[in-house]
C-alpha cells in the first residue's frame, strides 16, 4: 500500500497522465464525430500511424511544428474524404472500408518513410513540443505542474473537447450532426443533405484523428517508427462507447486509461519479481471491466451504420 501511495502522490504521476491521454482524447473525438454522424470508422489506426508519420516528415523537412500537425490534420481529413466517399454515397460496408484504409494507410506510412530515410539504422528525431507553461497558474501547488505544465497539443485537445460539447449540444450544426446519426430523412425533410453533411463530418472527424497521432511522433516522442501507435486507435474506439458518445465522457474515459498506464509503468519500478506482461496487461483489463460496466447504459446512435439513400425508408 505504501508503494501505491508514493506512486499517487506524484506530481510526475499526474502530469503523465495528462502526457499519456492527449492522443486518446484527440483520437477517441474524432471517432465521436463519425459516429455521431452515423458512420463507423475503423480506418482510425492507420489514420493515426499516416499523422505520425507525415507530421514527423514535415518537421524532418525543415516545417514547424504546428505546419507538422496542420498536414497531419489534411492527410487524415483525406482519408476521411476517401471512408466517406465509399460509405456514404456508394454504401459500402463501413467495417470492410475502414479495416482496408488502416491497411492501406499504415503500410502507406511504412513506404513513405523508407523513401524518406532509406538507409537510417534508427529513426531520425527531430525537436519536438516542449512543456508551456501557463504564468501564475502553473505554481499552483501541485494543480499547477499537473495542469499548466503540459506542451500546446495538451492544451489543444482540452479546449477541443469543450469547443466540440459546446458545437454539438448549443448549435444548430450540433443538432444536424447529432439528427442525422439518429434519422437521416428527418435531416433531409429540413432541407439540409444528410450525404454532404456526413461526409463534412467525417473529414473532420478523421483530421483529428491524423493530429492524434502527430502528437505521438512530435511531442510524446521526438521521431516515427511504423509501430509507434500499438493500438490506441482501437482503445478510441472503445472509449467511445464508454463515453457515451459525449465530449466530457470521452476526456474521463481517455483519462481513465492513461490513468492505469502510467501507473502499471510505475509500478514495474517499484515492484521486483513479477513479470512486466502482468504490468503491461493492466490498463487493458481495467479498461475493458470499465467499458462492460458503462457500456449496459449506451445507446447507440439509431443510424449508425446504416446507409442514406434518399426516397428509401
Amino acid at each position: 500500500m505504501n508503494v501505491v501511495f508514493d506512486i499517487l502522490s506524484t506530481v510526475g504521476m499526474w502530469e503523465a497522465v495528462l502526457r499519456i491521454a492527449t492522443p486518446f482524447i484527440l483520437g477517441t473525438l474524432g471517432v465521436l464525430l463519425c459516429e455521431r454522424v452515423g458512420v463507423l470508422n475503423l480506418g482510425i489506426e492507420g489514420i493515426m500511424t499516416f499523422g505520425a508519420m507525415i507530421g514527423w516528415l514535415t518537421v524532418y523537412s525543415g516545417g514547424d511544428l504546428w505546419t507538422g500537425l496542420a498536414v497531419a490534420a489534411l492527410c487524415g481529413a483525406m482519408f476521411g474524404l476517401l471512408h466517406a466517399a465509399l460509405t456514404v454515397p456508394l454504401g459500402l460496408s463501413q467495417h470492410v472500408t475502414g479495416l482496408g484504409i488502416t491497411l492501406f494507410a499504415s503500410s502507406f506510412s511504412y513506404y513513405v518513410f523508407r523513401l524518406a530515410v532509406p538507409t537510417a539504422s534508427s529513426p531520425p528525431t527531430v525537436e519536438p513540443f516542449r512543456p508551456l507553461a501557463v504564468p501564475l497558474l502553473s505554481d499552483i501547488p501541485f494543480l499547477g505542474p499537473v495542469l499548466f505544465n503540459q506542451t500546446a497539443p495538451t492544451y489543444l485537445a482540452l479546449f477541443l473537447v469543450g469547443a466540440l460539447a459546446w458545437m454539438l449540444y448549443r448549435t444548430p450544426l450540433g443538432l444536424a450532426i447529432r439528427m442525422t446519426g439518429e434519422n437521416p430523412h428527418a435531416v433531409d425533410a429540413q432541407g439540409i443533405d444528410p450525404i454532404w453533411l456526413r461526409i463534412g463530418t467525417i473529414m473532420a472527424g478523421s483530421a483529428l484523428m491524423g493530429v492524434a497521432g502527430a502528437f505521438l511522433s512530435l511531442a510524446a516522442f521526438n521521431s516515427f517508427f511504423p509501430t509507434m501507435v500499438q493500438g490506441r486507435g482501437w482503445i478510441c474506439i472503445a472509449l467511445v462507447v464508454f463515453a457515451l458518445w459525449r465530449p466530457g465522457r470521452a476526456l474521463l474515459g481517455a483519462a481513465l486509461f492513461a490513468f492505469f498506464d502510467a501507473f502499471q509503468l510505475r509500478l514495474q519500478t517499484a515492484i521486483d519479481g513479477v513479470p512486466y506482461q502482468l504490468f503491461l496487461m493492466l490498463p487493458y483489463v481495467l479498461s475493458i471491466l470499465a467499458l462492460v460496466l458503462m457500456s449496459r447504459r449506451a445507446r447507440v446512435p439509431q443510424a449508425l451504420m446504416q446507409p442514406y439513400r434518399r426516397g428509401e425508408r
